[in-house]
């Protein structure tokens, strides 16, 4: 170890390029320059004596010492993260950030207009909203509450169904509504073919077998917006397909499925007065309003 300190930055620079596989995206993801990452991760190999990358044309990829190392590495950022979380979970006043992960549409039709609501009461509190696929970490405080479609399975999360959302079968208000167990003719709005198997998927394919798939997408609001410029017939949450303007429901005689919303956060952030606030305000505006398990 030639006498040093191994530096908890530097490791984080590891940590982040392991990940990764370059400088540049490990520079993005911790907010650094590309130079200062490379000058921060050969301080640490010339600290620790090994190379723990092989550099190749491809990106970063870890030696033997690298790999033999990483292991170590998440469990120094596990208990790093803890220090911080539990400083943050003992936090009295109400102020600070808070960030939040949900789908594209949801965060924009359902939880925007919630946290209006929240930040004109609580003007010591910023929300950071972030909507795509990805599943963000909890444990890592990527995101500090997450809302998703299915149940979180880590264990140091906390969490609780927030809602059942229906769905219907929605069109434009001027086209004339299918038949069920046909659709010839008909066109349809749906998922991208990554999503081909979700059950309202699957459901308007048994109910309207004939009709032609004209438009794709993973994007609920992109299908909403064709649906609403007549482009065809579209399976929608009923809180996105009800608040889209032209749009109608269409009886087929039996409903799409429906899928339940889960929230979830780090046990270590239970007692975090902003965050608490954000739920209690959340519960009772979508939930049944009561606070969650402490």
């Amino acid at each position: 170890m030639h006498g040093y300190e191994i530096d908890w930055d530097d490791v984080r620079v590891f940590l982040a390029v392991a990940r990764t596989g370059t400088l540049g995206a490990a520079a993005r993801q911790l907010g650094q320059t590309q130079p200062t990452m490379g000058r921060r991760l050969r301080t640490l190999e010339e600290v620790i004596g090994h190379a723990l990358f092989q550099r190749t044309s491809d990106g970063f990829v870890l030696t033997d010492e690298g790999t033999a190392v990483l292991a170590h590495a998440e469990r120094m950022e596990e208990e790093a993260l803890g220090f911080a979380r539990t400083l943050a979970g003992q936090e009295a006043q109400l102020s600070g950030s808070l960030r939040v992960s949900s789908s594209d549409w949801f965060g924009v039709y359902v939880l925007t207009p919630l946290f209006a609501r929240f930040l004109a009461k609580h003007r010591g509190v910023s929300l950071e909203l972030i909507t795509d696929a990805r599943q963000y970490n909890l444990a890592r405080r990527e995101a500090d509450l997450v809302f998703r479609i299915t149940p979180f399975d880590e264990p140091d999360v906390m969490q609780r169904k927030l809602l059942h959302m229906d769905y219907a079968l929605y069109g434009h208000m001027d086209l004339v509504a299918p038949t069920a167990g046909d659709g010839q003719g008909q066109t349809l709005i749906s998922m991208d073919a990554a999503f081909s198997e979700l059950p309202d998927v699957a459901w308007v394919k048994r109910m309207l077998p004939r009709a032609r798939l004209a438009f794709g997408s993973n994007n609920r609001e992109a299908q909403a917006r064709m649906c609403a410029a007549g482009g065809g017939f579209a399976v929608l949450p009923c809180l996105l397909g009800d608040a889209t303007p032209g749009l109608r429901r269409i009886d087929l005689g039996e409903a799409p499925p429906g899928r339940d919303v889960w929230l979830g956060y780090h046990r270590d952030l239970r007692r975090l007065a902003r965050l608490r606030a954000l739920l209690d305000m959340t519960l009772a505006a979508l939930g049944d309003g009561a606070r969650p398990a402490a």
